[in-house]
């Protein structure tokens, strides 16, 4: 089955497509096992329709040698209306990845339709997975929706954080797309720990300019889901590095302590990514006892 045909799109999206179109669905399919021969969480399954695909994962880090390392790459220039993009990601029982992306994500102007994505991400018991993905960049006049599933096992844990861009700021082109829709869902055997919902529609009075974004232009969100045994540490440690950021930060934690969700406004995304860097590093020593090194896409 088809993942798109789990995911009720929102309705808002409806009036987009006023001319029947040929949609271009992009698929990719990962699967991880712990190799306990070579002690390393390796891929089993690999499955891409274009334009996306993976190379193949990469053990880099010194700190954590049995550690996958993996890009989520395209053969595209960015996401074209009509595209739908669907992932699915599956990590076995006490497995180790990080997974980000080649680069931004850059959502193309319009004529009709939208572009959407769909990843569902399967984290089996006593996994670690930080999934990391770089900022989505709507341009002018694009409709974009995105719904991420999250299944997490039994003592394992999930960081996954979205930036998004408020467009070409280069360009001056700020807050001109039509719709930014991403919703995010998380369980675990015990049924739903959370669900969340950004939903940006900046219409004519451009809201960055208003009390939503105020002097900001750029939106971040994190979530730390893990057991409920390192959650005081990790709530401590996130929170005083929040105090002493000057972006404007929030953070929430999570039902039945499953973990925290921050929320940061600034101005820029490699701002929000170096603080991203800084949770992720406090929870990395945390879980698995590790530092955590800078990661290098060029």
């Amino acid at each position: 089955m088809s993942l798109a045909n789990k995911v009720l799109i929102p309705e808002e999206f409806e009036r987009f497509v006023q001319i029947p179109q040929m949609q271009k669905t992009g698929i990719l399919e990962l699967v991880l096992h712990k190799d306990d021969e070579k002690k390393k969480t390796v891929i089993v399954h690999q499955y891409s329709k274009a334009p996306l695909l993976t190379q193949k994962a990469l053990y880099y880090d010194s700190a954590n040698p049995s550690m996958a390392y993996l890009f989520l790459m395209s053969s595209s220039g960015g996401v074209l209306q009509g595209d739908r993009y669907e992932i699915k990601i599956s990590l076995g029982k006490n497995t180790a990845a990080n997974i980000t992306t080649q680069g931004a994500t850059r959502i193309y102007k319009m004529e009709s339709d939208y572009a959407s994505q769909i990843l569902d991400v399967t984290v089996g018991d006593g996994a670690y997975l930080e999934l990391l993905p770089d900022q989505i960049i709507p341009y002018a006049k694009s409709r974009y929706f995105q719904q991420v599933n999250l299944l997490v096992g039994q003592n394992s844990t999930i960081i996954y954080s979205e930036i998004i861009s408020p467009g070409r700021a280069a360009r001056g082109e700020l807050f001109e797309y039509e719709l930014c829709y991403l919703r995010i869902a998380a369980k675990n055997s015990q049924g739903v720990i959370f669900s969340d919902v950004s939903r940006l529609e900046p219409g004519p009075d451009k809201f960055g300019n208003i009390w939503i974004f105020g002097q900001n232009s750029v939106l971040g969100t994190m979530y730390v889901i893990t057991g409920k045994q390192n959650h005081a540490v990790l709530l401590e440690q996130i929170q005083a590095l929040l105090q002493n950021s000057e972006m404007h930060c929030g953070y929430s934690v999570l039902p039945g302590d499953a973990g925290i969700v921050i929320r940061i406004l600034g101005s820029f995304a490699d701002d929000i990514k170096s603080l991203y860097f800084e949770i992720t590093k406090i929870t990395r020593k945390q879980i698995l006892g590790s530092t955590l090194s800078e990661i290098r896409k060029t």
